[in-house]
């Protein structure tokens, strides 16, 4: 049966889900909702029919597996992650997972209240803050291959997500943390993932919606 992941068209918080059912060969297709244009940024293809979807909590992203409607993206990934063993097996690779998810979304949602707010106000703080935020990540990842240990967990895509999106960002933030770079590079490098990013139906850009103040363009 095909899942269907549904998102507004960028990157956001889909990406790192639309990476995870490539990576485990899972079937699903997208639905794209899209933001109107300036002034107005019309929101009503979602707002106006998101309530008659018959989910508890009704969401972007949202997916749907059959009978199955899940929401919050976090949630999503662990749904997908259980069925492919990618939660983490030993206790102390369970707690790293449990750890860089909820890391991982403070850094996310940092860096979103950037984008969408007063950027030009906010941006030199965060670009100040940044290098020691990703020394953190650095310093957690050491020697490992991935962020629980030696196989690849739900948690690897996510921040795999954030840290590009930074690079893309700041080109040479990541400049002086090796393990960081080498754990983006493997991860391009998996076979799945480095095919779904050479295909036509891998997305670039944009990364934020057009309300944005960067990464909301479509290059």
């Amino acid at each position: 049966m095909t899942m269907k992941l549904a998102y507004w068209d960028i990157r956001g918080l889909a990406q790192p889900i639309r990476l995870l059912l490539e990576y485990t060969g899972t079937k699903y297709e997208d639905k794209f909702y899209t933001c109107g244009e300036a002034p107005n940024y019309d929101k009503s293809c979602w707002f106006d029919t998101k309530h008659t979807l018959n989910m508890c909590f009704p969401n972007l992203p949202y997916l749907e597996d059959g009978e199955k409607k899940i929401v919050q993206s976090n949630a999503i990934m662990r749904y997908i992650a259980r069925k492919h063993g990618m939660c983490g097996e030993t206790e102390d690779e369970k707690v790293r997972v449990d750890i860089m998810e909820n890391q991982a979304m403070d850094f996310r949602n940092g860096f979103v209240r950037l984008c969408y707010s007063d950027f030009d106000g906010m941006k030199p703080g965060y670009l100040e803050n940044l290098p020691d935020t990703l020394k953190l990540f650095s310093a957690f990842l050491g020697d490992r291959k991935w962020f629980a240990g030696d196989k690849i967990t739900f948690v690897d895509f996510i921040m795999y997500e954030l840290l590009d999106q930074h690079r893309m960002f700041v080109s040479d933030c990541l400049d002086g943390l090796s393990n960081l770079k080498e754990l983006l590079d493997r991860f391009e490098a998996l076979e799945k993932i480095s095919a779904y990013m050479k295909s036509d139906r891998f997305m670039k850009t944009p990364v934020n919606n057009k309300i944005a103040k960067w990464g909301n363009k479509k290059e």
